[in-house]
C-alpha cells in the first residue's frame, strides 16, 4: 500500500489574518484603541484642520500599530489579561532548606491569610 502525498499550501498559516499579516482580534483591538485617540484629536485640538491631521497621525500611527502588533505573540488584552493573572498569584520563594521559625510572620502573608478570612 502507496502512502498519499499532500501538498500543504505556502500561505496555509495565513488563515484568520487580514492582509496575511495581522489576526482579526488585533485588527479589532487597534481600531478599539484607534478611536479615543481619534477622537480627541478631531474634537479636543484647538488647531487648524492641517494641523489636525498632522497631529492625529503622529499620535495614531504608533498607538494602531502597537495594538496591530500586539505583545510577545498575543494580543493587548490576552497579554493583560495574562499578566494580571500571574500578578495575582504570584508567590515569593523563600525555602532554601531549612525552615525559619519565624517565615510565617512576614507581612506579604499576613496580608494573603486576612483576606482568605
Amino acid at each position: 500500500m502507496e502512502a498519499e502525498t499532500y501538498y500543504i499550501p505556502a500561505n496555509y498559516t495565513d488563515a484568520g489574518k487580514l492582509f496575511g499579516l495581522f489576526e482579526i482580534r488585533n485588527a479589532i483591538e487597534a481600531v478599539l484603541v484607534g478611536l479615543p485617540v481619534l477622537a480627541f484629536c478631531a474634537f479636543c485640538l484647538p488647531l487648524e484642520p492641517t494641523w489636525k491631521i498632522i497631529v492625529s497621525l503622529f499620535l495614531l500611527v504608533p498607538v494602531v500599530g502597537f495594538a496591530l502588533i500586539g505583545l510577545k505573540d498575543d494580543s493587548l488584552t490576552r497579554y493583560l489579561h495574562t499578566w494580571w493573572t500571574w500578578r495575582r498569584k504570584r508567590r515569593v520563594m523563600t525555602y532554601r532548606g531549612e525552615v525559619n521559625e519565624h517565615e510565617f510572620e512576614r507581612t506579604y502573608l499576613r496580608r494573603r491569610r486576612d483576606r482568605r478570612q
